[in-house]
């Protein structure tokens, strides 16, 4: 079976982690109401190796920042679309965003659609 999922990396201030954890909770659930099979998010614990460019460089982070590296599964990428157009318009996901201090910044948050290689 081949799926289809959304990938991306952000920073968030260590001290709003907590917070941020627990809007990310309820809006994993939001998502997977709408059609995502799975929503992952992780915190950076190792960072760097020699020679390569790091997750923290990528998204610019000072630090005071975690990384973030999360993805959503999906059966498809129309179902990633019918999803994201669910979501984008469900009431709760504006509600808990406004209602949060998490230190979110989409424009830092770096995103992709990917597609099965292997």
């Amino acid at each position: 079976m081949t799926h289809y999922i959304d990938g991306f990396v952000l920073p968030i201030p260590k001290d709003r982690l907590s917070d941020y954890q627990n809007l990310v909770e309820t809006v994993a659930e939001i998502w997977k109401e709408h059609g995502a099979l799975d929503y992952r998010e992780y915190v950076g614990d190792d960072l760097s190796l020699e020679g390569v460019r790091s997750f923290a460089e990528t998204a610019s982070a000072n630090p005071d920042e975690a990384i973030i590296f999360g993805w959503v599964t999906f059966e498809s990428k129309e179902a990633r679309n019918l999803a994201n157009e669910k979501v984008a318009t469900d009431p709760r996901m504006a509600s808990i965003i406004e209602s949060s201090n998490t230190g979110f910044d989409a424009k830092r948050m770096a995103y992709g659609g990917f597609k099965p290689l292997v």
